[in-house]
């Protein structure tokens, strides 16, 4: 699917985490890539992360997934709403819908959720932490977009819901099948089906909080240090009073720290790792046959096109070298030559163009072997 009507130079100056954007049908031929039915079948699997929010006398209620499919012809006609997580990385024709956005680097990008809503269904007025594209797939959904939330604007009491307990609309649209709703990080936000089988289509961005960070960072380093690394102060001079912990000291302990986390290097390969860590690592993709160098030359020579693996993670840094680091679902590969050029046309937009001229040398067909093996990559049929 492609933006044939979007201005990506403006939006990126004047609504990227700035304000919220309306933007009426902007696709070269819109069509839902997913089915409900589809999706509520997907919500019944136990390796799927789903939700049910239902209303009831004028409260929402949540229910984690999966649901059975029995619970569906339980539901009546109140109005409700199923949430699939991360659908993009079952279905290819979802997962297309995010590669128009990838003008936002791929290391921000974080999934598709997928909703489905009859009737006045809703999850109410909240505010979220991350960038959202809200993609109108199928039906109507009327949005209300308010003011800007933190940390500090009070919600209501509810134990499995963020829901705002004072929600001002300042702009309302009405939504048909291809428009999308840009809703930046912390604006409030409210949609609610208008009619039967509404789908919305999140594309959702990732925003590494500062305490996730720290947090995550420092206990990697913890893991990496000798427990003999230790303070030490040798030509230790007496001081006046022994209950002062002296400046010399404090300086010294300081520097034990930063010293540690204040290496830019080791950050930047640490986080490629994070970041590259896929979302639901758990699950294994693997393929039933282990590939070898024969198979990737064969298949290359016969001009199967190659694809990511929605559900991977794929980035690189750039080295003083002149090679690269490449970060592909938590594992990090020194690239560098031809190997660093194949690297990066895997990064690269649309499905990866690769041919065998590309991978003659012995360290890219070991990549591609390896990046195979784990599912990063796969083959396609003609």
């Amino acid at each position: 699917m492609q933006l044939t009507k979007f201005d990506i130079t403006e939006f990126l100056a004047e609504y990227w985490q700035q304000k919220p954007m309306l933007i009426r049908n902007p696709w070269a031929e819109w069509a839902n890539p997913l089915s409900p039915d589809d999706l509520a079948g997907m919500a019944c699997e136990e390796d799927v992360e789903s939700r049910l929010i239902t209303l009831d006398n004028g409260a929402l209620s949540a229910e984690d997934g999966p649901v059975p499919e029995k619970r569906f012809r339980r539901l009546g006609r109140a109005p409700w709403t199923l949430l699939v997580q991360a659908v993009d990385q079952y279905i290819p024709d979802v997962a297309a819908l995010v590669e128009p956005f990838r003008f936002i680097p791929d290391w921000r990008i974080d999934d598709v959720m997928v909703s489905y809503a009859t009737d006045g269904g809703g999850v109410g007025a909240h505010f979220d932490q991350y960038d959202v594209f809200l993609i109108q797939g199928l039906g109507t959904r009327r949005w209300q977009v308010g003011g800007y939330c933190d940390d500090n604007t009070p919600l209501l009491p509810h134990d499995d819901l963020r829901l705002l307990a004072d929600f001002e609309a300042t702009e309302e649209w009405l939504l048909e099948p291809g428009d999308i709703l840009y809703v930046p990080p912390g604006f409030s936000h409210n949609g609610v089906a208008v009619g039967d089988d509404c789908m919305t289509y999140s594309v959702g961005f990732r925003a590494p909080a500062r305490s996730e960070l720290i947090g995550d960072y420092c206990e990697h380093l913890i893991d990496q240090l000798p427990d003999d690394d230790r303070y030490t102060d040798p030509k230790l001079a007496t001081q006046d009073n022994p209950g002062e912990i002296s400046a010399a000291a404090i300086a010294k302990l300081h520097k034990m720290v930063t010293d540690q986390v204040n290496d830019p290097a080791a950050f930047a390969l640490w986080f490629g790792q994070y970041n590259s860590t896929p979302k639901y690592p758990d699950i294994d993709w693997r393929p039933d046959f282990v590939a070898d160098a024969d198979y990737v030359r064969d298949m290359l020579a016969q001009h199967f096109p190659l694809a990511r693996n929605p559900a991977s993670r794929m980035s690189f840094i750039r080295r003083v070298d002149g090679g690269i680091w490449l970060f592909v679902d938590g594992e990090k590969y020194d690239c560098q030559g031809d190997t660093a050029q194949l690297a990066e046309r895997l990064c690269a937009l649309g499905l990866p163009e690769v041919s065998l001229p590309m991978v003659q040398t012995a360290d890219c067909v070991e990549l591609m072997v390896t990046l195979l093996n784990q599912g990063s990559l796969v083959f396609e049929s003609h």
